[in-house]
């Protein structure tokens, strides 16, 4: 039986998560993924709002159990994520988050949650993970000059004479094929993992699987899925060149809104994970809720936010957009796949930069730049020191 004090403390915990997970779904990952599309004039501002929604959801009850577990468990040593730790740092993360969106600071959800999380942790006796740590700040560091630099040198190909964009963008969407059949998803797992890929599924369902095995198969299956893509964005940009730049930035958004919420889920409900025990909830159904914080955060806030990035995202066009959208794409999936939570504004910001870069530096503002980046290491810092601070305080109060 669940005690009273434990029940009550959940319940404050879970409705400051689902705010968390509201303002995600209102915020980047509901906003950004589809204004490209908007931009580019491939679906309306209502439309992708509802979408994005859908997606977002899918993306966090399929591909979110990652984060969320590394959000719970692996940011500190120790099983110190109490029923009063956990309440302090999602009040303070979503305290912070909700103070950005009033004031219009720029409040990376990413960096404080982590912030938050560990603060708290420490503060009640925990041990630094430095090994999570160091692939938490390798993923932060290189996602600027990885994603920026594949956006740059994609647009480069893009925009290049020596290459025509019915051959170019639709080797692009090979690209995009090769890491859709490498993606895992929760409902494609077996007995021996809890996720599958869909190159992995096809390779089970052969009757020919022993025969090739279980690498050679992957690489197979792969490559055919990688050709479908290729095929079937070149069929498009042979009908009309413009009409299938602006359906493969559709299907680019769709799939960085799928990854969003895979990878920001964890965010909002990760510290509730060492409470499940207690209050006798299986992580899916924890999964589903803050999967429909993001889909409600989308559907009510989303749609102003898209209206407005896309008269931004207007100025990079189709070329620029789709340059941007892949790198975002594939970092996102590469930090689900790693359990690491990332901020989705650096992954889409590095990827507008470098694009932006390939045009002569056209639309990139380096004090916007330098600003956005002390916001950033700024979030984490007080996060953590709030963080750290209020449960001392809190501790102090209860006599804990």
């Amino acid at each position: 039986m669940v005690a009273t004090g434990t029940l009550a403390t959940f319940v404050v915990a879970a409705l400051a998560s689902l705010f968390m997970a509201w303002a995600i779904g209102a915020g980047s990952s509901g906003s950004t993924p589809f204004a490209p599309a908007v931009g580019a004039n491939a679906i309306s501002v209502m439309r992708a709002g509802f979408v994005v929604g859908l997606l977002g959801f899918a993306g966090a009850f399929l591909q979110g159990a990652n984060v969320t577990q590394a959000v719970g468990n692996e940011l500190v040593v120790g099983n110190v994520l109490t029923a009063t730790a956990a309440t302090v740092a999602l009040i303070v993360a979503a305290g912070l988050v909700a103070l950005g969106v009033f004031a219009g600071y720029p409040i990376a959800t990413a960096f404080t949650v982590t912030g938050a999380v560990v603060g708290v942790g420490l503060a009640n006796g925990g041990l630094p993970a430095w090994a999570k740590y160091q692939q938490i700040v390798s993923l932060w560091v290189l996602t600027p000059f990885v994603g920026g630099g594949t956006a740059y040198a994609t647009a480069r190909l893009l925009r290049s004479d020596r290459v025509p964009e019915r051959v170019a963008v639709p080797l692009l969407g090979g690209v995009v094929g090769v890491i859709v059949a490498n993606v895992d998803f929760a409902v494609l797992g077996t007995a021996d993992a809890a996720a599958g890929s869909i190159a992995e599924f096809v390779v089970r369902s052969l009757p020919s699987a022993e025969l090739v095995g279980p690498g050679l198969g992957r690489v197979l299956a792969t490559a055919a899925l990688a050709l479908l893509a290729v095929g079937a964005v070149g069929q498009s940009m042979y009908r009309d060149e413009a009409r299938g730049q602006r359906r493969f930035l559709l299907v680019l958004g769709g799939l960085v809104a799928f990854s969003a919420g895979g990878s920001q889920v964890g965010l909002a409900i990760g510290p509730l994970v060492p409470l499940l025990d207690a209050v006798t909830i299986p992580l899916p159904a924890l999964l589903a809720g803050g999967g429909l914080g993001l889909l409600v955060g989308s559907w009510t806030g989303a749609p102003r936010m898209i209206k407005a990035l896309a008269q931004d995202y207007s100025s990079l066009g189709p070329r620029r957009s789709i340059a941007a959208m892949i790198p975002s794409f594939a970092i996102a999936q590469t930090a689900v796949a790693l359990g690491i939570p990332v901020s989705f504004n650096e992954i889409i910001v590095s990827a507008i930069v470098g694009s932006g870069y390939a045009a002569g530096g056209a639309g990139v503002s380096r004090e916007k730049m330098v600003k956005t980046v002390l916001a950033w290491a700024g979030s984490l810092a007080l996060a953590f020191v709030v963080s750290y601070g209020g449960f001392r305080a809190v501790s102090f109060l209860l006599g804990v």
